[in-house]
């Protein structure tokens, strides 16, 4: 936890380092095959790489942007839960900005951030400026942060925080003159084949692409010009992701793919190939150990996550075979476990549940009154498995049905073409849950004491 960076050698020399992250994105991208128009972010995969199988390591705000900060997964470094409701990350830890702060690095947060309810300097970060969270207006905070960075010696670190695309999809959000740039009735559902074809899907998803063109990706390109004409992009790594799945119905709050799959695209000049897509499986615990790595800056070594910077500089790497996903508290308790390999998902149930969880957030909008009947009302069995090769929408599940409390004899049994991957795979979760000292081993976790 507080293996420290390496600060004695000399920072000068060091690329800067451009975070932008937003909320709630997934992959819905077109450079990652979406029906949506970003070009500004699909130029970043173009001039760098693209991580087509990234994931995190929680389906909602809080834990999933801890682990990409510190390295550990959200069972590890305590945030279980959002920050605002009492699960906020420790002083103790060592974050990305501390440990470039240490490496002689000047750190800014502009926007954004949810590790923490207050006071994100704790963090790591010299300088803060909260004043706006959202992604056009943050344009100008931008700019004038790149402006003052022009002529400096040090190096620097800057965590740019968009608001969009969380919920609410406000009309009100969007240049005025595409207000109406999508019809409802027009829009496909192509990329949502886990969503029924309803007015409400409908509904939300032309106002979801309306906020990610119109506002998201325009301002991201907007940031990458204040950077250029600045004279700062040549010595900078710029990247682009964001915390989880998109909040709709079985996507944000859920351990399937639509819910931990993650837009992440790197670009730095010089190092990393322009228009290379990397299939290997990463998960943002792995996110600071290779951003250090890329930077020249000690990694941590006892972390859970692990660089993949050699296979952005096109150098040997050895890919993991499986990420590990997890859920605990969000606005119920909600505990899940979840191990993912190149083919199957094994997901563990730990409480009487609905089929699927849907956040508050995602549950009184348009889509969630559309599938409330179906996704709240049944009951989620204990053990999920799906063959993602045959079955990538992850829709029938392989294992035994039963759930909690349920007779045996009232459940079907797993499918037996798949008993020894799913053998296996329980056996490797519970594995790792005792490596990585796991509390809900021991049992209900419960919500944190607040003052």
């Amino acid at each position: 936890m507080t293996d420290g960076a390496d600060s004695t050698s000399d920072a000068s020399d060091r690329p800067n380092l451009v975070l932008v992250h937003c909320h709630d994105l997934g992959q819905h991208l077109g450079c990652y095959g979406a029906d949506v128009d970003t070009p500004n972010i699909d130029r970043i995969a173009a001039d760098g790489a693209r991580m087509a199988n990234s994931f995190c390591t929680a389906p909602q705000c809080s834990p999933s942007r801890s682990s990409m900060m510190t390295g550990y997964y959200p069972h590890e470094n305590g945030v279980m839960g959002l920050a605002h409701m009492g699960w906020a990350l420790g002083d103790g830890w060592e974050t990305l900005p501390k440990r470039l702060r240490s490496a002689g690095y000047d750190t800014a947060l502009l926007g954004f951030q949810h590790e923490v309810p207050d006071e994100p300097e704790r963090l790591g970060y010299d300088y803060v400026d909260s004043g706006t969270k959202r992604a056009l207006g943050l344009v100008d905070v931008v700019d004038d942060f790149f402006a003052g960075r022009a002529d400096a010696d040090d190096p620097f670190f800057v965590s740019i925080g968009i608001e969009e695309p969380h919920r609410p999809f406000r009309r009100e959000y969007l240049p005025e003159e595409t207000y109406d740039a999508y019809d409802p009735e027009e829009i496909p559902l192509d990329d949502f084949p886990y969503l029924p074809d309803a007015p409400g899907v409908r509904e939300d998803v032309a106002d979801l692409r309306s906020v990610i063109s119109e506002v998201l990706d325009p301002a991201v390109g907007r940031y990458r010009e204040s950077l250029a004409d600045h004279g700062l992009a040549e010595e900078t790594v710029f990247v682009f992701t964001t915390d989880h799945g998109l909040a709709i119905p079985r996507a944000k709050g859920t351990c399937y793919d639509p819910g931990i799959e993650t837009a992440l695209v790197v670009h730095r000049p010089g190092v990393v190939e322009g228009g290379a897509v990397h299939d290997a499986l990463v998960t943002n615990a792995d996110f600071t150990p290779t951003m250090l790595d890329l930077l020249g800056v000690d990694a941590p070594t006892d972390a859970s996550g692990e660089s993949f910077a050699p296979l952005l500089r096109g150098e040997p790497h050895d890919d993991r075979d499986r990420i590990f996903a997890e859920m605990t508290w969000h606005d119920r308790y909600n505990p899940i476990r979840a191990i993912r390999t190149e083919r199957y998902k094994y997901v563990r149930n730990f409480s009487v549940l609905p089929k699927v969880f849907v956040p508050m957030d995602v549950a009184a909008t348009a889509s969630g009154r559309e599938v409330h009947e179906e996704f709240h009302v049944p009951q989620r069995p204990t053990e999920e498995l799906y063959d993602l090769e045959a079955d990538p929408e992850e829709s029938e599940n392989l294992a035994s049905d039963k759930k909690p409390f349920e007779p045996a004899a009232e459940a079907s049994d797993p499918d037996p073409a798949h008993v020894d991957a799913l053998d296996r795979l329980r056996d490797e979760l519970t594995a790792w849950m005792e490596s990585t000292d796991d509390p809900l081993l021991d049992g209900p976790v419960p919500y944190p004491d607040v003052e």
